[in-house]
């Protein structure tokens, strides 16, 4: 009981320094938050913080491999109920641009505040590869599907396509977030469609 009790108390603190570095890396960046802040945000010791990741840079990481498995299995989960292409590029969209409950638009501006880190830092650049090759591979079945299911034809390559998609996704949610009403719902399905159908052959 006690061994489960402390591997409660070490995910507990792990989650909390998570939390705290999301939050604190969007709205100041990567390099204007110190290890120490972040302990203090999660109210726990810079010691845990190095112990549990071995400091800020180890933070980050984790942070990445968090950030984009919750983020692609949100994304995927929110289109399942729409049943039509243009639907679930809507649904696709709307799930994108929500973010996580408890961040709002944080999500989008970590996204690029990594970004920003991983062309500075190989390791983390080839952590961060790595993840967005496993969620174009995780976006590229189902796009397949949706093209079949709309009976437009075949994608020659749906990880290319994914790709494309996802830098529609990325680029069109920047615009966004400056100004909302320049980008409407109808003129990104209309863009995202228009990317995966050049991908039909």
């Amino acid at each position: 009981m006690g061994a489960r009790t402390q591997e409660q108390r070490k995910a507990e603190t792990r989650a909390r320094l998570i939390a705290a570095a999301a939050d604190l890396f969007a709205r100041k960046g990567f390099h204007a938050v110190s290890a120490e802040a972040v302990a203090d945000a999660a109210d726990r010791t810079t010691g845990a913080l190095y112990s549990h990741f071995g400091g800020k840079d180890g933070l980050l990481l984790a942070l990445v491999e968090q950030w984009l498995d919750e983020s692609a299995a949100r994304i995927l989960v929110g289109v399942e109920e729409a049943h039509d292409l243009d639907g679930r590029l809507r649904a696709l969209w709307r799930e994108f641009t929500a973010g996580h409950e408890d961040h709002g638009d944080a999500w989008l501006l970590l996204e690029f505040e990594l970004w920003l880190h991983a062309v500075r830092d190989p390791l983390v650049a080839e952590r961060l590869a790595d993840r967005y090759a496993i969620y174009r591979g995780r976006l590229a079945e189902p796009l397949a599907a949706w093209v079949h299911d709309e009976g437009i034809g075949r994608l020659a390559d749906p990880a290319r396509t994914a790709a494309d998609v996802i830098a529609l996704l990325l680029g069109l949610a920047m615009q966004h977030r400056l100004d909302p009403h320049a980008i409407t719902d109808d003129s990104v399905v209309a863009g995202l469609r228009a990317a995966i159908e050049g991908g039909v052959n």
